[in-house]
């Protein structure tokens, strides 16, 4: 029978879902797999983890309407109004998913511990919310350069960068950071410091590069899309991230 606690995070998801649906944040496919995704990580990790992801729903959405009617214009706008689908909140949120069911005290193996996977939470979500605004925002820019070689290129071209989307991609990084310190320190009681603020940082910027590198070879190419390219990404950061804690931290 489920605990007052579960039966909480659940309703909590429930109603961000519906309201993030009304709000044409996501539309029904989006928000039926964001609830599901929300409740899984909710219950693994808890309250504050959802919390945390819907903070990077929101920012992002906010980036995404961000002169809207210009993206428009250029044929660069995601969905209609700026509303993702089921396969934006997986390409996403797979990575954040696993990593709060690796934090499971039943799991047949040694999984990771809640400090351990708080880190690798905020650092999947910081790379997630640094490609989603330095792509929003990035696109407006009137000078674009391909990450490869960095040849003058049209805004929008995959794999395309640019002072405005370096820029917010480490605002981004950063405020996921910050705040999920803060959350999780002063919420959760964890014992985190200075140095992983900044690694949460750094792998956010990066994943946000990585995202670009594969998006002007791979993406280019045809080999992968858009959201398997986000997917991939963020799995990346988070094992360079695994690997920084195994050797220095």
């Amino acid at each position: 029978m489920l605990g007052m606690d579960a039966l909480l995070i659940i309703a909590i998801c429930i109603v961000l879902c519906l309201v993030a649906y009304y709000k044409e944040l996501l539309n029904l496919s989006g928000s039926i797999m964001a609830m599901i995704f929300g409740i899984v990580i909710g219950l693994a990790g808890g309250i504050t983890w959802i919390f945390l992801l819907f903070v990077f729903l929101i920012t992002s959405f906010a980036a995404t309407r961000y002169k809207f009617n210009v993206k428009v214009k250029k044929g660069i706008q995601e969905g209609k109004k700026g509303e993702r689908t089921w396969v934006n909140v997986v390409a996403n949120g797979i990575v954040p998913l696993l990593i709060a069911v690796l934090t499971l005290d039943i799991l047949p193996f040694q999984g990771l511990d809640k400090t351990t996977g708080s880190i690798f939470f905020l650092c999947a979500v910081a790379i997630a919310a640094a490609d989603t605004l330095a792509s929003e925002l990035g696109v407006l820019s009137k000078k674009t350069w391909l990450i490869t070689n960095m040849k003058p290129v049209k805004a929008g071209i995959d794999g395309g960068i640019s002072l405005l989307g370096q820029a917010s991609a480490a605002a981004a990084a950063s405020y996921t950071a910050i705040f999920g310190y803060l959350i999780f320190v002063f919420v959760d009681g964890l014992s985190l410091n200075w140095l992983h603020i900044i690694l949460i940082i750094d792998i956010g910027f990066l994943g946000c590069q990585i995202d670009s590198v594969i998006g002007a070879t791979l993406e280019t190419k045809g080999y992968v899309s858009k959201l398997t390219n986000n997917l991939m990404s963020i799995a990346l950061g988070t094992i360079i991230a695994w690997l920084v804690i195994i050797w220095i931290l």
